[in-house]
């Protein structure tokens, strides 16, 4: 998934769970350009006899537990896209009816743009934003 994601976005963070945690997604992320904030398990060494030396490894582990505010900063930020899978699974149900791949990702696309609607209507009454469609006042249209 990240590397077809880098064929169209720049990689500049990841974020995952520890079940992401290994060498190889570390070293995955950092060649496509970005910096991979995955938190190491408690059973996690800095430098292990039966790898060679990895100092990307290492620079994480070290990253990870000596600046751990800094760390959780930049991992903290998938919370906004955990909370906001769980909003979306919770409005339109955690499951796609489509048979085909195409059609599924077609159907989670859509589930995608309604809840961001919804989301802009919510802030539009809760805010008493009032829109202003092209021709309708605004440099839009100019």
């Amino acid at each position: 998934m990240l590397k077809a994601t880098a064929k169209n976005f720049d990689i500049n963070e990841v974020s995952g769970d520890k079940a992401y945690l290994s060498r190889e997604n570390l070293h995955l992320v950092d060649d496509l350009g970005g910096t991979a904030y995955i938190p190491f398990k408690s059973n996690s060494v800095a430098r292990s006899g039966h790898h060679k030396r990895d100092r990307l490894w290492e620079k994480m582990y070290h990253h990870f537990y000596l600046r751990r505010e800094d760390f959780l900063a930049h991992y903290h930020k998938r919370s906004n896209v955990e909370t906001t899978f769980k909003m979306i699974k919770d409005k339109f149900q955690g499951f796609v009816r489509s048979r085909t791949p195409t059609a599924q990702v077609n159907e989670v696309y859509v589930k995608i743009l309604c809840h961001n609607l919804a989301v802009l209507v919510q802030a539009m009454f809760e805010l008493g934003i009032s829109p202003a469609w092209a021709g309708e006042g605004s440099n839009m249209a100019k």
